[in-house]
């Protein structure tokens, strides 16, 4: 698929990688771009480009999601980017709630935005669809297991939806990155990827018809690492508990 003259909705586009990706759909040539966030006013720092369409969309209303799918009917690239992450342990965190808004969000959000777009993008020739995961989709990190369950979630999706929707054309993208700079990583004292670099790499898998992506040096080495001896790895992981 070509990025340039794409029709482009972002969810969670108003900040980190989701501004990132709006600004490099611009940059790509992209012909409009539906930015979308569950608080509007957070999408005013937004570049001031007329291809730039924003509006709220809280990805856990059904509500709201039919009025995207109503106001971007001529969408043909959909970027699942919204996600919530509470940084807690699977069994230490105080309560249930903390799993069940990240399952909310991560995993059944998703599913909804899919669901309500496969038709979308059908109807105007088939399209894409970008699944902003992360490399501990593939091994759970228990510092922060429940968000890394919904994540592994959201990856086995990803090759349902893709599976699904093959017959209409729609080409679907998993990406699965190590740390990235953003709001979630704050505190962490590691390598971490900028915003931008992960939203070239999914632009590019796009182009290329990639559809498993590991953007920067940590999670490509995790991915390999994983090939290579999948419970060395896991091991590694529990050990930063």
């Amino acid at each position: 698929m070509n990025i340039e003259g794409a029709i482009a909705l972002v969810t969670g586009a108003n900040r980190g990688i989701g501004a990132a990706y709006v600004e490099a759909l611009l940059a790509a040539g992209a012909a409009k771009v539906y930015a979308t966030a569950r608080d509007p006013a957070h999408l005013a720092t937004l570049p001031d480009d007329p291809r730039v369409v924003s509006f709220g969309l809280d990805i856990c209303s059904e509500a709201q999601i039919v009025g995207a799918t109503l106001s971007g009917a001529d969408v043909n690239l959909l970027v699942n980017n919204a996600g919530i992450n509470f940084n807690t342990p699977a069994l230490a965190a105080p309560s249930m709630d903390i799993a069940r808004e990240e399952v909310e969000t991560n995993y059944l959000g998703t599913l909804a935005m899919c669901r309500a777009f496969a038709p979308v993008l059908k109807a105007n020739g088939g399209g894409a669809i970008v699944n902003m995961l992360t490399i501990l989709a593939r091994v759970n990190l228990p510092l922060m297991g429940s968000y890394c369950a919904t994540k592994a979630a959201g990856l086995s999706l990803t090759q349902a939806v893709r599976a699904e929707l093959a017959k209409q054309g729609t080409f679907v993208v998993a990406v699965m990155p190590g740390a990235v700079d953003t709001r979630m990583t704050t505190g962490l004292d590691i390598p971490k990827l900028r915003p931008a670099e992960v939203a070239e790499a999914a632009l590019q898998a796009i182009r290329d018809d990639v559809e498993d992506i590991y953007p920067g040096g940590m999670a490509s080495g995790v991915a390999a690492g994983l090939a290579a001896d999948p419970k060395a790895v896991e091991k590694e992981f529990a050990g930063y508990l």
